[in-house]
This record gives structure tokens, sequence and C-alpha cells, in this order.
């Protein structure tokens, strides 16, 4: 994950997709395995789903994973990067300034219905300027009545700022499936245990055992989502018992780890 910069990322305005006069527009790519697309901003606020792959969005706050049935919300103006995992087929919305009161004040990983994701597809064969009386203008009023019910999932791991923890969240993220403890982190981040427990606390509102366990689970619900079993995606995260990690997970989610498998 890219370290956090402070400056002002640049504003993307050279996709017809944010300058058109509607309340939303479509825009559909596909993307490589291990793509980046550098940290950028939009002037209009996003909803990115993908039809295939796993995205990872990083903003300057927090890391997000966005499998497969899911899509991040991202307000107008965040700063954000996009990694790819195994081939991505992006199927995006930019939303106007009056649309985008439907979706949640800050960056949100959504659930996608299946009405919402043939919504989407369809958005993404209109044309740019649609008809506002005809098929286009009943879609995204459909739309904009899925997003604002959507719900919300907990795929948010948040980000410090410290460099000492930014070391350590960094050889997390690579192998969340680390046994590693707090003390034995603490030579590779140059800092002693208390101290890290407490930065943790202070800049993520997470003890280093919680956001451990939140990242776990982040990565388990991306694993499922693309169709791994249970018990690998347990095994991979850290987890060598099924009946802890399908607590966590239906603590976390709601639901089971087999309901999550895509």
């Amino acid at each position: 994950m890219s370290p956090i910069r402070q400056n002002p990322p640049p504003i993307r305005s050279d996709l017809p997709q944010e300058a058109v006069d509607r309340p939303l527009s479509a825009f559909a790519r596909d993307y490589a395995a291990g793509e980046l697309v550098p940290r950028h901003a939009h002037g209009r606020a996003q909803l990115l789903y993908a039809t295939r792959g796993v995205m990872r969005i990083t903003t300057d706050e927090a890391g997000f994973i966005v499998p497969p049935l899911h899509a991040l919300w991202m307000p107008a103006g965040a700063p954000h990067e996009v990694a790819t995992e195994g081939g991505v087929a992006m199927r995006a919305l930019f939303l106007r300034a009056d649309a985008a009161a439907a979706g949640p004040g800050a960056t949100t990983v959504l659930a996608v219905s299946a009405l919402l994701r043939e919504l989407i597809l369809a958005a993404c064969a209109e044309p740019l300027e649609w008809d506002p009386a005809g098929r286009g203008g009943h879609l995204a009023a459909l739309i904009l009545d899925e997003i604002a019910r959507a719900p919300s999932l907990p795929f948010r791991v948040p980000e410090p700022r410290d460099p000492r923890l930014r070391r350590l969240t960094a050889a997390l993220r690579a192998a969340p499936s680390s046994s590693r403890t707090l003390e034995e982190f603490a030579a590779l981040a140059g800092a002693s245990p208390r101290t890290l427990e407490r930065r943790f606390r202070a800049e993520t509102g997470l003890s280093f055992a919680r956001w451990r366990q939140t990242l776990r689970l982040a990565e388990a619900a991306a694993r499922l989502a693309s169709g791994e079993t249970p018990a690998r995606a347990a095994a991979a995260v850290g987890y060598a018992s099924a009946p802890a990690f399908g607590a966590a997970f239906r603590a976390a989610f709601g639901i089971t780890p087999g309901a999550a498998r895509g």
C-alpha cells in the first residue's frame, strides 16, 4: 500500500462522464491484473463496481477491499488510488452533486443487489446524453433508489499515519496470516510495544489486535466473494480454527462465510 501523502492530488477532468449534464453517467473499462491507477481525485462522486476481479482502493484515511458483488462509494474530491487483483472489469458511475445526495457522506463499501448490478450494466449501454424522459431517466431514478438503500459493509481497514506503524501494517497486509506478536513487530517498527499500542489506538481507533482482525476478515471476505472455500479463506488469513473464523465473520458481517462465497 502506498504511503499517505498530504499534497492535493490532481483532479481528473479528462473523462466525458464528469462533464455531461446528467445526474449520473456510466464508465466501463477493463484493467489487467496488477494494474495501478495512481493517486488522484474526481470532481464528481463515484460508485466503483467491478463485475469481475478484486479492487484494492486506498484513500488518505483507510484501505478498502472491494470484491465482486460489492461497490465502493467515493465522495467527490476524495483522493484515492486503485490496484487490481486478477483482471478487473470495472463498471462505475459518476454522480453529479445533486444525485450524490443518495449516497453516504463518506467513502463506504456497499453491498450491490442483483437489481443494482443489472441497472449499472444497463446504464453502461446508454449514451452519455441519455434521454431524461426515456429509458435512461428511468434507469437513473432506480439506481439512485438502490444506492440509497444499499447496506454498508465493514470492509474499511483504517490506515495509520505514523511511519513506524505503517511499516508494521505494510508487513501484515503482505502476510495477513502472520502470527507475529506486537512485541515481535517492535524491532521492525522501531518503537516499543507500549508505544505502538498507544499510537494504534490514537490513529485508527482500534487496538493492534482489533486492527489485525479487521484486516484478516476483510481479506477473507474478498477471497470468499471470489469463490474460495471458507476453509481456504480462513487458513489464508491466519485462522487455524474454522469455528473461530465463522464466529468472527458472522459478528463482523452478519452472515456465515458460506453465505458470503461468490
